[in-house]
């Protein structure tokens, strides 16, 4: 069952025809030059199961990017969707499906990735966070009009503040740091629904009022989220 923002509703783990649907235009033009790095990636590390970008996604058009930790191993199994998609039937994606939503952020101007691109069952090495840098620069430089990073969790920060200055020139983009979702204790549950809230509420804004990124460095602070800018105020 597709819904109306190009999203599915799950009815449980037989309903993967939405899946086979996107897998088979991950080669559609706002996608293609992402996902011909993950089949270049997937042909240099066969042992590194790298999901797709979702079409469904504002791929190479996208201005925000929501940049989350790896896929979880669900995602690259047998029975997996193989996409880097909110629709995955896990409580983390369908958070972030619905908080995107009542932030007034729509999907179309979203791209969601991870920051460690390919599953894994084991801590990473700091050999891997530097591969895993390496591998998100060259999905920045796909993004031509990314206005924010949205980071969620510790991961996904540290791989992006790496990624920014791996190599010359640096990439100087504004980012937003939240919590990953799944925090368990209920208190600091809830202060991360509020960030995320925040984050993807201000993200909203520069959807409808973009930054001119390159005027950043003339500015005599850096820009920020005025309070009128949430799409519920």
């Amino acid at each position: 069952m597709l819904t109306g923002e190009g999203g599915v509703g799950m009815t449980g783990p037989q309903s993967t025809a939405w899946a086979e649907e996107r897998r088979a235009r991950v080669l559609e033009a706002h996608v293609a030059e992402l996902n011909a790095l993950v089949q270049t990636w997937r042909q240099e590390e066969p042992e590194r199961v790298v999901p797709w970008f979702d079409p469904a996604d504002g791929g190479t058009t996208a201005s925000v990017l929501l940049l989350l930790e790896s896929p979880a191993p669900s995602t690259t199994s047998s029975a997996g969707s193989h996409l880097c998609s909110e629709d995955n039937a896990d409580a983390t994606n369908r958070l972030l499906r619905s908080r995107r939503l009542a932030a007034g952020l729509p999907r179309s101007a979203c791209v969601k990735w991870n920051a460690v691109p390919w599953a894994s069952t084991t801590p990473h090495r700091a050999p891997d966070l530097a591969r895993a840098a390496s591998r998100l620069r060259q999905v920045l430089a796909h993004l031509p009009r990314l206005q924010v990073v949205i980071t969620f969790g510790g991961t996904a920060a540290a791989v992006l503040a790496t990624a920014s200055t791996q190599a010359d020139p640096p990439v100087l983009l504004p980012a937003l740091a939240v919590p990953h979702p799944s925090q368990r204790n209920t208190r600091a549950r809830q202060e991360a629904l509020e960030r995320i809230d925040r984050a993807l509420t201000c993200a909203a804004g520069l959807v409808r009022s973009p930054l001119v990124l390159g005027a950043l460095a003339d500015r005599p602070s850096a820009p920020r989220c005025e309070a009128g800018t949430s799409a519920r105020s």
